[in-house]
């Protein structure tokens, strides 16, 4: 069933059938030939031999040896009947029982009496299939009928002869015709066989190449043997499966490309059909989307906010740009409608995201910075002028007092000096302009003069400060100066926010990677609302801002851009009521 279905059987089959109708048609016209042929030839010799016998008789029509000249002359199956009239039998086999049919049979047909009538010969084929009035059946005759002269007496001679003598010749040119036929009909099969073989095999190859090449195989080739039709489509088969690599090389080339593009975007990038679902998205838009659905109980797969642009985008063919808050943060978002390509109608639309949380952060920090820094500059510059206008106006009287006041116009003209350093530390260093002076610095003595330095100050607090170091005796390579600010501050802080009888401890540890030094206070601990923020500028836990000890809100800022120039990082523990630890990691420099 298979094999029918093929182009082979298909081929194969058409050119079968009708080589068989030909051969068929071929072979019925030629046994209808050969019938007639045959026939034509009996009818014939027939009509000779009459005439033959016509002229004896009328030759010896003295000696009457006419009749008995054309009996010895006639062959069985012919027989004769030589007649006057229908009633005037000169001669007839049927005498000696001897004839195929009645005589009168052949005198009464109107056809065949015609020779008496108008004298002219006649020959026609008689169909005897039917019995006879004495039951008798007879077979198909041929006769001819030729008029004579004797004597000034017309007659006619009729010479017939069965057509059952043709049935061996018929049966053997049948035989042989339906041979030559059927060897035909053999040879047809075999040569339609591998004609449609020989003919569909660069077919069948192309429909293999064709399906490897649909799996993605382009470098399949197509053989090509001869130079006709076939031989030219597997060349161009050949040439469009190349031209095809090239195609989906280059499409996969900027497929990856585009995908490298949107990868490394900062902006969230969506895709949306017409009705719309989502198409492609990179990582910073799937992240957005996972926000959405952590905040959001809605069984939606956008913000709403989201969905209205797209409408919007989808139904004006505009443009269309919104704000949303997620997860506390700030995006901008831009909706711009995609058409088809014959620029006819909007197919769906392309979201950027843009994340404006940081923009917005600096922004913040900006107006904070011009806002810290007028409070920080306030306090000491009100001060400055109201001791200033009190030893101007002579309320202090004694030189005590004055000196007093004096005394606290240089303090807060050093303060002043040290925020506007601070500021231009910061300033510098977050600028890239820090530049680091590294050497081999010994741990264990590095930590022990730190420790040394607040020796006082920690002992008019009642706060005791201790160590544990892994690698005391080891070298690192690193900014001793700038080390050294980092500790300091973070142990002064500590010691300012610290109770009587507290403790605390630097650790140190190293391994391959490089050093880690933290350092742990029992202090009371900052909010957790606020251990986000502790490295920004001018951030302070203590929101009412009290002057004195609670220094310029700088010194974590400039400690974290020391770390970073080092690049380690620095980090934040604390619990209220229990203490905290800044750790901070400085790796190994090769």
């Amino acid at each position: 069933m298979r094999l029918w279905r093929s182009v082979v059987g298909k081929l194969w089959g058409t050119i079968l059938l009708l080589v068989s109708f030909v051969l068929i048609l071929l072979t019925m016209l030629q046994l209808e030939f050969f019938e007639k042929y045959h026939v034509g030839q009996i009818e014939q010799g027939l009509q000779d031999q009459a005439n033959k016998i016509s002229r004896i008789i009328e030759a010896h029509a003295d000696d009457n040896l006419g009749e008995e000249i054309a009996f010895e002359i006639i062959d069985d199956p012919v027989e004769l009947v030589i007649a006057y009239n229908k009633n005037d039998i000169l001669f007839s086999p049927n005498r000696s029982d001897k004839g195929l049919i009645p005589d009168e049979m052949l005198l009464e047909d109107p056809d065949l009496s015609k020779v008496f009538a108008e004298k002219k010969k006649v020959t026609k084929e008689l169909s005897l299939s039917d019995m006879d009035k004495k039951g008798n059946r007879y077979d198909n005759l041929v006769v001819a009928a030729v008029p004579f002269t004797i004597d000034n007496q017309d007659g006619a001679i009729f010479i017939y002869q069965s057509l059952a003598v043709m049935k061996d010749t018929t049966e053997q040119t049948t035989r042989l015709i339906l041979l030559a036929a059927g060897i035909a009909i053999v040879l047809t099969t075999f040569f339609a066989f591998f004609l449609s073989t020989r003919i569909t095999s660069p077919l069948r190859k192309m429909k293999e190449a064709a399906f490897q090449v649909s799996k993605g195989e382009f470098d399949t080739k197509v053989p090509f043997l001869s130079h006709d039709e076939i031989g030219e489509l597997a060349i161009a088969f050949n040439q469009m499966a190349k031209r095809l690599k090239i195609n989906m090389n280059v499409l996969s080339q900027e497929k990856e490309q585009l995908k490298s593009i949107l990868s490394s975007m900062a902006d969230g990038v969506m895709t949306f059909s017409k009705g719309g679902s989502i198409l492609i998205t990179n990582p910073p838009a799937e992240h957005f989307l996972q926000q959405w659905h952590y905040e959001s109980e809605n069984s939606s797969n956008i913000p709403p906010e989201l969905a209205e642009l797209l409408e919007q985008a989808i139904s004006t063919e505009t443009e269309q740009t919104g704000e949303l808050k997620l997860q506390g943060r700030y995006y901008v978002v831009i909706v711009s409608p995609l058409y088809t390509q014959n620029q006819e109608s909007v197919r769906g639309v392309v979201a950027v995201i843009r994340d404006m949380t940081e923009e917005r952060r600096l922004d913040k920090l900006r107006t904070d910075f011009v806002s810290n820094v007028s409070h920080e500059l306030r306090t000491p510059i009100s001060m400055l002028q109201g001791y200033s206008e009190a030893i101007i106006d002579d309320i202090a009287e004694s030189e005590e007092e004055k000196k007093e006041l004096a005394k606290i116009i240089y303090d807060e003209s050093l303060r002043i000096g040290r925020l506007v350093n601070e500021l231009l530390d910061i300033a510098r260093m977050e600028a890239g302009h820090i530049s680091l002076n590294y050497d081999d610095v010994h741990i264990g003595s590095f930590i022990k003069r730190i420790m040394n330095k607040f020796g006082g100050v920690a002992k008019e607090n009642n706060v005791n400060i201790e160590s544990q170091l892994q690698t005391s005796e080891q070298t690192f390579f690193m900014d001793e100066d700038r080390m050294e600010q980092v500790l300091t501050n973070l142990i002064d802080n500590a010691i300012r926010h610290m109770s009587e009888n507290g403790t605390i401890m630097i650790t140190q540890t190293r391994n391959s990677k490089g050093i880690t030094i933290s350092v742990k206070d029992t202090g009371s601990g900052i909010p957790e609302e606020d251990l986000p923020f502790v490295f920004e500028r001018f951030y302070k836990a203590d929101k009412a801002r009290t002057r004195g000890s609670s220094g310029t809100g700088l010194g974590l800022a400039i400690a974290k851009n020391i770390i970073d120039a080092h690049n380690g990082y620095i980090t934040v523990q604390s619990k209220l009521g229990v203490g905290t630890t800044f750790t901070i990691f400085l790796p190994e420099i090769c």
